[in-house]
């Protein structure tokens, strides 16, 4: 069969970042090279049997300032190239590559193929770099395929410091160390040594029925708000009454608890009757919101706070984002925020 016997084909994807950095030996600073040239700079992707094409943002941005417009970019580009590509590696700047993974793993609907975001903590032109095995693991695990000729990991996923992740379940946890990701809820999907071993139970599969569906439309109504001690009425109030707003994410104490505080309940219900959505999770990085489980969080239920079960706040603005740009009905919109759509939940 011609899909198993051809050479994988991979679309390697520069939108910015660190590791498609190199150091200027006139001026001595640190400057986007050409992708293009990309042998050049990792020459031990010669040794691949793949086919390697690359599509650079021009110009490549750093990762803080990505935004909505270059989520849909990408899907774009995904999406145009998704019969003549086998996978695709996404290189993305760190600070916010664990929001463009859960963006992209909802406007993606159904993918069948490999998208592995990576990048770097120093610039791929250093000589300690972390950037070469990033992105060689990564270009790797996009070609794999299974026996059958199917993708070994058709999701997306972070791959970063031997380790690979569900997209939507990763956080950023170090900003100095070269393991700067961590998936706290979800057990990685393959871990890469001296061979890539893939968590074969872990890993989810397309619909096969369906095609893969891209979105391009998403809402940035969304705002975080995090409890603390000592949290004022005058905070809360002017967050749950932004002009325009829609959703908010409510990052809680514990397994979902808050302030049982007549006038929170009563900011809390007065946002919910004008029809913003509130969702919550916790603040801590592992476990997951338990409404109902201790009586701190029962006055949530009361107004209609809809949990966001072990989510990562990534994940729940860019679920949250994706979901308002549907304009779906205001209850099929809470059953979607309860639903496990891409793995991004446990239920």
């Amino acid at each position: 069969m011609e899909s198993i016997t051809r050479k994988p084909r991979i679309l390697l994807i520069y939108t910015g970042g660190t590791i498609g950095m190199v150091r200027n030996a006139e001026t001595g600073a640190l400057e986007n090279f050409n992708f293009g040239r990309l042998l050049e700079q990792v020459p031990e992707l010669r040794r691949f049997d793949f086919e390697i094409r690359t599509h650079t943002f021009e110009p490549p941005i750093d990762s803080s300032d990505m935004d909505l417009t270059h989520w849909a970019r990408l899907v774009r580009i995904i999406s145009e190239g998704y019969e003549d590509y086998d996978g695709f590696v996404v290189l993305h700047g760190t600070d916010t590559m664990a929001y463009t993974a859960s963006a992209l793993s909802f406007m993606l609907e159904n993918v069948g193929k490999p998208v592995i975001l990576t990048g770097s903590q120093l610039p791929i032109g250093q000589l300690r770099t972390d950037g070469k095995e990033n992105l060689i693991s990564a270009i790797e695990i996009a070609a794999a395929r299974r026996p059958d000729g199917t993708p070994m990991v058709p999701e997306v996923c972070i791959y970063f410091k031997e380790k690979l992740m569900r997209g939507n379940r990763t956080t950023k946890i170090n900003s100095e160390q070269f393991n700067a990701f961590r998936s706290f809820n979800y057990p990685c999907l393959a871990t890469a040594g001296i061979e890539i071993r893939y968590n074969q139970a872990a890993i989810r599969r397309p619909n096969n029925d369906k095609p893969m569906i891209p979105h391009y439309e998403v809402d940035p109504n969304v705002v975080v708000l995090s409890l603390f001690p000592g949290i004022q009425r005058s905070l809360v109030h002017a967050v749950l009454n932004i002009p325009g707003l829609k959703a908010v994410v409510l990052r809680t104490f514990g397994a979902g608890n808050a302030p049982q505080l007549r006038w929170f309940k009563e900011e809390l219900k007065a946002a919910s009757e004008q029809g913003i959505l509130i969702v919550n999770i916790t603040q801590c990085q592992s476990g997951s919101v338990h409404m109902g489980l201790y009586e701190t969080s029962l006055p949530l239920l009361d107004v209609g706070v809809v949990s966001g079960y072990d989510s990562t706040p990534e994940c729940a603005i860019a679920k949250l984002m994706f979901l308002l740009g549907q304009h779906l009905p205001p209850e099929q919109l809470r059953e979607m925020m309860n639903s496990n759509l891409a793995g991004e939940i446990t239920i």
